[in-house]
């Protein structure tokens, strides 16, 4: 429980560093941390496993297992229309619940997600998919993240 709370103080703190000095529009930084961190996360939690088979046990890993180590829980939905675009949807994004709902926190809900967005680029960037990330909040607390496979 107390690691929850740090490292919810911890991105609070990260996010605030960011975005103070009126850099509001500016989430690359948050993404860039976010991106250094799955990175390097991810190194270390797959070290004693095999190589992923295809692209699809990689996305399932991520929203398992990666997941879990992140946010203490599995995402609820993973949608894949088998053309390198994956939609991982949280009902309960940990970042968001303690927001209240409404217009205008929803206009702050940009912040609280590129972290994460980062977080899973860079994860999917050490296992080899070069990926873009983007996130989108229609109703606090949950969140859609929409994963598009680069594949050039």
């Amino acid at each position: 429980m107390s690691e929850e709370i740090v490292f919810d103080c911890l991105h609070a703190e990260i996010v605030n560093y960011c975005l103070g000095n009126n850099k509001e529009h500016d989430l690359a930084t948050l993404e860039y941390i976010g991106f250094t961190t799955g990175y390097r996360l991810i190194e270390r939690l797959t070290r004693d496993s095999s190589r992923f088979k295809d692209e699809l046990e990689t996305m399932k890993f991520i929203c398992t297992d990666f997941w879990t180590l992140i946010y203490k829980k599995q995402v609820d939905n993973l949608r894949t229309n088998n053309h390198g675009m994956y939609v991982v949807q949280d009902k309960a994004f940990r970042f968001l619940t303690r927001i209240s709902p409404g217009a205008k926190q929803l206009e702050h809900a940009p912040k609280f997600v590129a972290f994460t967005c980062g977080l899973v680029r860079g994860a999917l960037s050490n296992l080899g998919i070069n990926s873009t990330v983007t996130a989108d909040v229609q109703s606090i607390p949950a969140c859609r993240f929409h994963i598009e496979v680069n594949r050039n």
